[in-house]
């Protein structure tokens, strides 16, 4: 309907202006600072960042109660690991918050999201920029697994710092006793990380030869 679908579009509106806003700021702080800006990266855009992403966790009730078409699975997999690593692993570890890994990995993220939420606008209202649908359907191929990447050295980082202050991890006494080691969740975590990975990328791939077809291509020029 026109209301679901203009409410839509101003999620989608409400995301490209976040996403462009860290994306601008990180852009004119590394112009103004150099390599001095990255350190503190967290502390200018951590605020902004995170409320994105909890915004993001709408799309997931969207996809549940059918106003948005796209998949669930592959969806779920993408904004549940940015969750994990944005307020798990580097929400919760200041020492991390200054590595170089955290602004590299809020680059990619928000490359991927100012070019995926600006079609997602244009396709609610009809329109279809072809350079726009290849670059949506092709750029994150590429810099989807690079992300990956970066969410994984982040764990990796992070690592050392739950092991010194014990971060989550939980002793039980009672009724039996019972340990949580969370440095070991976070390694097993990588595994699964890495097979959604493969998951999403076949997924990606598949949306792109959907979108992207010859047929598909010559009905969105007509």
């Amino acid at each position: 309907s026109f209301t679901m679908n203009t409410y839509l579009f101003m999620c989608d509106l409400m995301q490209f202006c976040g996403h462009s806003w860290i994306f601008t700021n990180m852009i004119i702080r590394f112009m103004s600072f150099g390599k001095d800006s990255l350190a503190d990266t967290f502390y200018s855009i951590g605020f902004v960042m995170r409320l994105c992403h909890l915004l993001s966790v709408l799309e997931i009730l969207h996809i549940l109660i059918g106003i948005d078409k796209s998949r669930l699975f592959p969806r779920l997999l993408q904004i549940t690991e940015r969750i994990i690593v944005l307020f798990v692993v580097i929400n919760s570890q200041e020492e991390v918050q200054g590595k170089y890994i955290v602004c590299v990995l809020f680059f990619l993220w928000n490359v991927l999201d100012v070019v995926r939420y600006t079609y997602n606008m244009l396709a609610r209202t009809g329109i279809y920029y072809l350079p726009l649908t290849w670059l949506n359907f092709s750029l994150c191929i590429l810099l989807y697994p690079l992300s990956v990447l970066a969410e994984a050295f982040a764990i990796c980082v992070s690592l050392p710092y739950f092991e010194s202050f014990g971060t989550y991890s939980i002793k039980l006494l009672f009724p039996f006793a019972f340990s949580i080691y969370f440095p070991y969740i976070l390694k097993a975590y990588l595994l699964v990380l890495f097979i959604g990975m493969c998951y999403i990328i076949q997924n990606l791939f598949s949306e792109r030869k959907a979108h992207l077809g010859t047929g598909n291509i010559k009905k969105k020029r007509s």
